[in-house]
């Protein structure tokens, strides 16, 4: 497991020199300049790749989740210590394994440099030791291959994502307010409905043939979440019909909505993005962590302009503990989306953040 200094680094990367109570920076540039937006942006203080997405291999199903993070940790690049290191580098990877109902989870940590961890800027190129995110282009549209392998956590994978559809720039082409002040917000895009064909092996057992579907968000800000915040309730569904939908609300401690927002962008249309008034989350069946003892919803209402839905978890227990990296416990899980009729209408992941104590960032 990572070590105790590794967890000291993630909160150095967090909580750099002259960040913690300054005033709330400038409002993000809005996403948008491609291909250079698809690379790291160093000047901001917090970013993530985030790839989450279901496989099947014959009757079985998985989840799967990659994510790597870059924080700058405000050391100048002056100093004379080159083991003085300006970025930090985290990942998480994870597979639902539902046929076992088994989370199979790790985490990684770096400082960038030493050919160790890296974060390149003229395109997604990641790098934390054998864990790797990589984006060529083919034809025009985005080609990932996306690979990590963990003996803790048993599961181990090697995946190309195809984009089959134009980059989704979210918010205010591009700029996703966070919050009810303009200044705290996100350069924000995403690209749903990824084709994925690869392989996955469990345990020691044979790597086996999957295919599915993906989702991709890239975000990246130097915003601190409002006060009020504590955490946010996040949803990015790929939709059977070819469309793609995303909400997200930020919470207060009392369990209210301090802010909220997303999109809807159906198959070749245009994207249409939600005011905070239009998005609903009401809790439904509660799951309570064993580990951490945080009380998660694992069902929701979700009211949005474009329908009212049920989103339902196919696994409860789906918590990350990642105290030892981005020092937070969170639960990611695969979900299905169901429309008012009861029938599936999508699949896809539900975030939730701040119920084992207020998200710091």
């Amino acid at each position: 497991m990572p070590s105790r200094r590794s967890a000291l680094l993630s909160l150095a990367a967090w909580h750099a020199p002259g960040l913690a109570g300054a005033a709330p920076p400038a409002p993000a540039a809005a996403a948008g300049a491609f291909p250079r937006d698809f690379g790291s942006h160093p000047g901001s203080r917090i970013e993530w790749w985030y790839i989450t997405g279901a496989l099947e291999a014959a009757a079985l199903t998985y989840g799967f989740q990659i994510t790597f993070f870059r924080a700058a940790t405000g050391a100048s690049n002056a100093e004379a210590s080159r083991f003085q290191a300006a970025q930090i580098v985290f990942a998480h990877a994870a597979v639902t394994d539902l046929a076992k109902g088994r989370l199979r989870h790790d985490q990684r940590i770096a400082r960038s440099g030493f050919d160790i961890a890296s974060a390149a800027e003229a395109d997604t190129a990641l790098v934390l030791r054998d864990w790797r995110l990589v984006r060529t282009q083919t034809e025009g549209h985005s080609a990932y291959r996306a690979s990590a392998a963990s003996e803790i956590g048993g599961f181990r994978f090697d995946l190309a994502l195809a984009a089959t559809q134009p980059v989704l720039l979210q918010g205010v082409a591009g700029r996703s307010q966070k919050g009810p002040d303009p200044r705290l917000s996100s350069a924000y895009y995403s690209e749903p409905q990824l084709d994925v064909r690869g392989t996955l092996g469990i345990d020691r057992g044979p790597a086996i043939a999957v295919k599915g579907r993906a989702w991709l968000d890239h975000e990246w800000s130097d915003s601190l979440l409002d006060a009020q915040a504590v955490g946010w309730d996040w949803v990015g569904m790929n939709l059977d019909d070819g469309g793609a939908l995303t909400a997200f609300r930020l919470r207060r401690a009392n369990g209210s909505t301090l802010w909220a927002g997303g999109s809807h962008r159906p198959a070749g249309g245009a994207v249409r993005n939600f005011e905070p008034a239009e998005i609903g989350f009401t809790a439904g069946r509660v799951w309570v962590s064993p580990t951490s003892k945080a009380r998660y919803p694992v069902e929701w209402q979700l009211v949005t302009p474009v329908g009212t839905f049920t989103v339902r978890s196919l696994q409860d227990d789906q918590e990350l503990d990642s105290r030892a990296s981005t020092g937070s416990i969170y639960w990611e899980g695969l979900s299905t989306l169901l429309g008012a009729s009861g029938l599936t209408v999508g699949r896809g992941y539900l975030e939730m953040t701040g119920y084992a104590g207020r998200l710091e960032i």
